[in-house]
């Protein structure tokens, strides 16, 4: 039994592998184990093909995101790659003449329905990359909350070489990367290292290869141990106001405050500061008080 959102390219590769939110380890109490959330680890999975973002592959992976998103076991999505390359973008052999404007259309539009909605989930994503990631491979990089890389990495958006211009992935790279530095990417092709992304702003840290997961795995867990509520409030609040200007993003963001401290967890956290003791969070938007 394939786990949900597993999906075959046609070829019988599986292209995205699913790990369910929950851990074990044993009670602090000595009395048996507990149950403890863990990130959920979204796998690009066909190697052979370069982890290229076919329409099989972004349904998937849609799917694979959208599994029991407003579960509150779900606390952090890592999306990484099997093989040397993270993700070459999308199959061009789907976007040949062979294929109808009405199937290039559907390409696009999951594509970014894909990028969009790591955005719109209510718990962090990160992008754990080792290797190369290009075209749509490097615009689903810039759309993660969070991309931790190792120093091998490089991206690039390499369409122009090819006659297709990476006008998709210009709108996260774009966003991601200071005009000039995003321009030549697009305008010339030509990768960037792993130190040079992080030097922008696409990368949140560049690691050892080694130790990649390790670190990945640091800022998951971290993320884990907060109120899953609060973060969701945070997240939605981050990407709205950036996109407002200053005056009408604090307006914004100061009511978001005494939303966030009306909840039960905003005043949970603030207790248990008071009393030194660790918050037991309820990850849910109940309020205090009104």
């Amino acid at each position: 039994m394939k786990p949900p959102g597993m999906e075959s390219d046609g070829a019988g590769n599986q292209t995205a592998a699913l790990a369910m939110p929950w851990g074990w380890r044993l009670a602090g109490n000595g009395a048996g184990r507990e149950r403890f959330p863990v990130p959920r680890n979204i796998i690009l999975n066909n190697p052979k093909k370069r982890n290229a973002l076919s329409l099989a592959t972004l349904k998937s992976l849609r799917d694979d995101i959208l599994h029991d998103a407003d579960s509150t076991d779900l606390r952090v999505i890592i999306i990484s790659a099997e093989g040397p390359v993270f993700s070459s973008g999308h199959d061009l052999k789907e976007l040949s003449s062979e294929q109808d404007t009405k199937h290039h259309a559907e390409v696009f539009e999951t594509c970014a329905e894909v990028m969009t909605l790591l955005q719109k989930l209510p718990v962090p994503v990160i992008a754990q990359v080792n290797g190369l990631a290009t075209a749509a491979g490097c615009q689903l990089v810039a759309s993660c909350d969070i991309a931790v890389a190792s120093e091998k990495s490089r991206f690039a958006t390499p369409g122009v070489n090819i006659g297709l211009f990476c006008s998709t992935p210009a709108v996260a790279v774009g966003r991601s990367l200071p005009r000039k530095v995003a321009l030549e990417m697009l305008f010339t092709g030509e990768p960037i290292s792993a130190q040079e992304a992080l030097l922008h702003g696409l990368l949140s840290r560049v690691v050892p290869e080694d130790k990649l997961e390790e670190e990945t795995m640091k800022i998951a867990r971290k993320i884990c141990e907060t109120s899953r509520s609060v973060v969701a409030l945070g997240k939605a609040t981050f990407y709205k106001q950036m996109a407002q200007d200053l005056e009408a993003a604090y307006r914004m963001t100061s009511q978001v405050m005494v939303d966030n401290l009306a909840l039960k967890d905003g005043q949970e956290g603030i207790e248990a500061f008071i009393q030194k003791r660790k918050p037991v969070w309820s990850h849910t938007m109940d309020r205090a008080y009104k």
